[in-house]
C-alpha cells in the first residue's frame, strides 16, 4: 500500500466511511487510546503494544545495556544516526560495546519507539543524540513561546484580527512573491490563509465546556467588539494588579547578609552536581533576599529536579542571619520526610530544628509553639498545624511553601496576613493556573527549573484499559528486577479487600495497605516498613502523590485514572522513577465506563508529556482540560472564554506593560516583506508535521540576530545544512522583525534595488536607522531620502532577488549587533 504523504489525507467523514462500508471496503479505525467508543467487537480489535523509546542522551552505558538486553531476547534493533557525521560516532559505539548486529541507518527519525510484538527496537536520532539547547531559546520561553501548544488539524485557534477559527494544516501557495507556506485556518463563512512567518498571530484556543467552539465571521464586527469589550475590562483588572504589585514592591522587608563561610560549608554538602537551572534560581533567590524589597518567588521544578535543594539554602541562609525559618508541608509524610533530611544536613551546625505534625506527641507540641515564640527555635518544618493562631514568632525571616498547589487561597491570605514583611518561596512542579497566570503576569517571580539530574530517565507511561494479565505482569518485572511497586487505588474503604485480591493473585509478593484516614502512627509505621524494604507492593490512595522519595519504587499502576485530575496523575507519577533505573507507569481506566472528553484529554496528557521538565506545559495543559472559569472570576472568564486565554493574558500583559512603563511604549510598525523568493520548509527537510510547526513557531518569535543565529544553529543541529527555501523562510523572518523595530512599513524589491519605507504615523527609530546607514554596504550603495514618503533605498542590491534577501539580512544584522 502507499501511505499519504500528510496525516491529514487519512481523516474521513462520516459521510465517507458509510459509502465506503456500503460499497463493501473495510475500514480500519485508528485510535490515540484503546477503548470501546464504537462498540467494536473485541475480536475485531488489534491493541499493539507500542512503547516510546528512552532518551539517552550520550548515556552511552545504559544505552548499551539496553540494546544489549533487547536483542539477547531475540530482537532486532536500529539506530538512526540523521547524517554522516554522526554516523562514524555510532560505528565507534557499536565497536567499542560490541554490539555488531545493531542496524545502523543514515536517515534521521527524530523518536524512536519499540515494538515488542514485532521484536523492533528503533532508536531516533533525538533518543540517542538529544536535542541542541539554545541560550535565547530559554530566554523567551519564560513569556509567549510557553503558550504554545501542540497544533494539529482541527485545533482551533485564535487569530488576533480575524477571531476564532480551525486550523485546518500547511499549504504551500505560489504568489507574485513566490511560493511560500501558509496556515489554513477556516472560518464560520470562508478561508484564511496566514504567512508562515506571522506565525505569532495566531495563539491556540482553550474552549471552555463542552460541544463545538462557535466560529468567527471574516470581516463581521461580532469579532471586534468582543475584543473591545474585554480589552476594557483588561484595562479595570490591570490597574488592579498593577495596584497590588505596586504596593507589594513598596513595602520593606529585611535585606539579608552576604554568604557566609557557614553557608558554603553547608551547600557543600549536597552529594551531586547542580544543574545550570539550579544554580540560576538559586543567584535569583539570593539576590531576592539580600534586597529590601520582600521575595515572591515561585520555583517551578520537575519532581527530583532540585527544588527542596534550594529551599534549604535558602532556609539557612535566613537562619545565618540570626532570623527563624519556616517549611510549610501539605502532609504529615512529607513534614516527616523534610524533617528528616534537614535534620541530617543540619547535624554539624548550631541550629535548633523542629518538626509539628500529628506524628509528633502534644506535648512535644506545645513546647514548640513556646519556644517558636521565644526565639529559640531556628527552623521548623510542619503542616497546617502552623497556621494556628496559636503559634506566634519571634522573627520569622523566610515562610517556604512546599506543594505551594496543596495549600487553597484561605491558607496563603492567612499568612500573608500575619506575617506581611516576610519573604515567600513556593516550590511546585505543576502550578496552579491562576499561580502560573500571574507569574506569567509578572506579579509574581518565577524560577523554572527544566533541566534534570544527568540520570534521571523519562517515565514510560503506558494508558490502556484496566488488564489483569498486564497488571500482574508488570508488577511482576518489577518484583524480578528486586525493585519495588506503587499501586494507586484511590478508595479507601475498599482499599484492604484490593489487598486481598491482590495477594491471592501473586502468591509469594508482600502487599500492604496505606491511606489518609489510617491512625497516624500506624501509617509511619506501614511507610517506615515499605522505605525498609519489608513489603514488595504498596497499595494507596493519592496519600502517596506528596513528595515522598523512594528510589527503589520505579513501576507505578494506577487504577481508575480518569477520576484523577491532570495535575494529580502527574505528581503520582513523579513518586517513580527517582533514581537512574528506567520506570514504568502503568495508566489504566476501566473498559465498561465510557470515558468523558475531558478524561481522554486528561490520559492523552499525561502519555504525551513523558519527557522530564514537562510539569509547566502540564499546568498549561490542565488549564485548557477543566476550563478557566475560576481563574478570574464571573466577568473576566466570560471574556476570557470569547477571546481565547492566550490572547487575553497577551492582552493583560500589554495593559500591563503600558501602566509600569516610565516611558509610554512606541507602537510597533508592522513590516510588509515583499521579495519575490520561494521560502518554506520542505517535507523532505523536516519530515513530521508537529516539528515542522515548531519550527515555524521559533522562526516567527524571531526578534534580532541573536535569536536569528540560534534558530539557525539548532535547524543545523538536528535536520543538516537547511535548503534554500529554509534559509530564505529565516531571512524574511529576522528582516521582517529588524523593520519592525526600525520603523519601516514596507521593504519590497525594485528591480536590481531594494527600497526601505519609513513609518510616518508611528515614527522610525532613527538611532538604529544611523547605525544602519552606517553598516558595512560594500558595493552597494545605501541612500536616505528625506520629503514626502521617506525611504532608504539600497542601490543595485542584486539582480537575483534570492541574493538580495540575504545581502538585507547581512546589512541588518551588522547594524543590530552595533546598535
Amino acid at each position: 500500500a502507499e501511505a499519504p504523504a500528510v496525516a491529514h489525507a487519512l481523516q474521513s467523514s462520516a459521510h465517507e466511511v458509510t459509502e465506503k462500508l456500503e460499497a463493501g471496503e473495510t475500514c480500519l479505525s485508528l485510535g490515540r487510546l484503546p477503548m470501546d467508543d464504537n462498540k467494536i467487537p473485541e475480536a475485531e480489535r488489534l491493541d499493539v503494544d507500542c512503547r516510546v523509546a528512552d532518551r539517552y542522551r550520550g548515556r552511552n552505558d545504559q544505552m548499551a545495556a539496553d540494546l544489549s538486553e533487547y536483542i539477547g531476547a531475540g530482537g532486532k534493533a536500529f539506530m538512526f544516526a540523521g547524517g554522516d557525521d554522526r554516523r562514524d560516532k555510532l560505528v565507534s559505539f557499536v565497536t567499542e560495546y560490541d554490539l555488531a548486529s545493531v542496524q545502523i541507518s543514515d536517515l534521521r527519525l527524530p523518536k524512536g519507539f519499540i515494538l515488542p510484538g514485532a521484536g523492533l527496537f528503533l532508536l531516533g536520532t533525538e533518543d540517542i543524540f538529544g536535542v541542541k539547547k539554545t541560550r535565547t531559546m530559554r530566554r523567551r520561553r519564560s513569556k509567549r513561546e510557553v503558550f504554545y501548544q501542540d497544533l494539529t488539524p482541527g485545533s482551533y485557534v485564535v487569530h488576533e484580527e480575524h477571531g476564532i477559527g480551525r486550523y485546518e494544516g500547511t499549504e504551500t501557495i505560489r504568489t507574485s512573491d513566490g511560493a511560500r507556506d501558509y496556515l489554513h485556518i477556516s472560518y464560520a463563512d470562508g478561508d484564511l490563509h496566514v504567512a508562515v512567518d506571522q506565525f505569532d498571530l495566531l495563539s491556540p484556543y482553550v474552549h471552555i465546556g463542552e460541544g463545538k467552539a462557535k466560529l468567527s465571521r471574516l470581516g463581521g464586527t461580532e469579532w471586534a467588539r468582543q475584543k473591545s469589550r474585554a480589552r476594557d475590562s483588561i484595562k479595570k483588572l490591570a490597574t488592579d494588579l498593577v495596584a497590588l504589585y505596586a504596593e507589594r514592591r513598596a513595602r520593606r522587608g529585611h535585606a539579608f547578609a552576604a554568604d557566609t563561610i557557614w553557608q558554603e560549608e553547608f551547600e557543600a554538602l549536597f552529594p551531586y552536581e547542580e544543574t545550570e537551572d539550579q544554580l540560576i534560581a538559586l543567584e535569583e533567590i539570593k539576590a531576592d533576599m539580600e534586597s529590601t524589597r520582600i521575595m515572591d518567588r515561585l520555583i517551578c521544578g520537575d519532581v527530583g529536579f532540585g527544588k527542596t535543594e534550594l529551599a534549604f539554602r535558602a532556609m539557612f541562609k535566613a537562619v545565618a542571619d540570626g532570623y527563624q525559618a519556616v517549611l510549610l508541608a501539605p502532609t504529615t509524610i512529607l513534614c516527616k520526610q523534610h524533617y528528616e533530611n534537614l535534620r541530617e544536613r543540619l547535624q554539624d551546625f548550631p541550629v535548633t530544628l523542629r518538626e509539628m505534625s500529628r506524628f509528633v506527641p502534644e506535648k512535644e507540641r506545645r513546647q514548640t509553639v513556646a519556644d517558636l515564640k521565644k526565639g529559640t527555635v531556628d527552623v521548623v518544618v510542619g503542616t497546617h498545624r502552623l497556621l494556628s493562631q496559636d503559634v506566634e514568632f519571634k522573627n520569622m525571616g523566610l515562610l517556604v511553601v512546599d506543594e505551594e498547589q496543596r495549600f487553597g487561597v484561605d491558607h496563603k491570605e492567612i499568612i500573608k496576613a500575619r506575617h506581611p514583611a516576610v519573604d515567600v518561596l513556593s516550590l511546585t512542579a505543576t502550578p496552579i493556573p491562576r499561580t502560573l497566570h500571574m507569574s506569567l503576569s509578572g506579579i509574581r517571580d518565577i524560577s523554572l527549573l527544566e533541566e534534570g539530574p544527568e540520570d534521571r530517565r523519562a517515565v514510560q507511561t503506558t494508558v490502556i484499559e484496566y488488564d489483569e494479565k498486564l497488571v500482574i505482569d508488570a508488577i511482576r518485572r518489577e518484583h524480578a528486577r528486586r525493585g519495588q511497586v506503587f499501586y494507586l487505588f484511590n478508595r479507601a474503604r475498599s482499599i484492604d479487600r484490593k489487598v486481598a485480591e491482590l495477594s491471592e493473585k501473586m502468591p509469594g509478593l508482600r502487599f500492604v495497605a496505606a491511606h489518609g484516614q489510617m491512625d497516624e502512627r500506624r501509617l509511619e509505621r506501614i511507610i517506615g516498613e515499605f522505605v525498609n524494604g519489608d513489603h514488595d507492593v504498596l497499595v494507596a490512595t493519592t496519600i502517596i502523590e506528596s513528595g515522598i522519595d523512594m528510589p527503589n519504587v520505579n513501576t507505578l499502576v494506577i487504577e481508575d485514572a480518569d477520576r484523577l485530575g491532570l495535575a494529580q496523575l502527574y505528581q503520582i507519577r513523579g513518586r517513580v522513577g527517582r533514581s537512574g533505573r528506567q520506570a514504568y507507569a502503568l495508566v489504566t481506566y476501566r473498559p465498561d465506563r465510557a470515558l468523558s472528553e475531558q478524561a481522554q484529554k486528561r490520559l492523552l496528557a499525561i502519555r504525551d508529556f513523558t519527557e522530564l521538565g514537562s510539569g509547566f506545559q502540564i499546568a498549561l495543559r490542565d488549564l485548557e482540560v477543566r476550563g478557566a472559569g475560576s481563574l478570574l472570576g464571573g466577568e473576566q472568564s466570560g471574556h476570557l472564554e470569547n477571546i481565547g486565554y492566550d490572547l487575553y493574558t497577551k492582552m493583560l500583559d500589554q495593559e500591563i506593560d503600558v501602566l509600569t512603563a516610565e516611558v509610554p511604549a512606541k507602537k510597533r510598525t508592522e513590516t510588509i516583506v515583499e521579495l519575490r523568493v520561494d521560502a518554506g520548509l520542505p517535507h523532505m527537510y523536516i519530515l513530521q508535521d508537529e516539528e515542522r510547526l515548531d519550527l515555524y513557531r521559533k522562526i516567527a518569535a524571531i526578534d534580532n540576530v541573536d535569536d536569528y543565529r540560534d534558530v539557525l544553529d539548532e535547524m543545523i543541529d538536528r535536520y543538516g545544512d537547511p535548503p534554500a527555501k529554509a534559509m530564505a523562510l529565516l531571512d524574511i523572518s529576522f528582516i521582517r522583525a529588524f523593520g519592525e523595530r526600525a520603523g519601516f512599513t514596507r521593504i519590497r524589491g525594485r528591480g536590481r534595488d531594494l527600497e526601505l519605507v519609513i513609518d510616518e504615523e508611528n515614527g522610525a527609530d532613527m538611532e538604529l536607522i544611523a547605525v544602519l546607514m552606517a553598516a558595512e554596504s560594500g558595493r552597494h550603495k545605501l541612500v536616505f531620502n528625506a520629503g514626502k514618503r521617506p525611504n532608504i533605498m539600497v542601490w543595485e542590491a542584486a539582480a537575483d532577488e534570492n541574493k538580495s534577501t540575504a545581502i538585507l539580512r547581512d546589512l541588518f544584522a551588522q547594524a543590530d549587533e552595533k546598535s
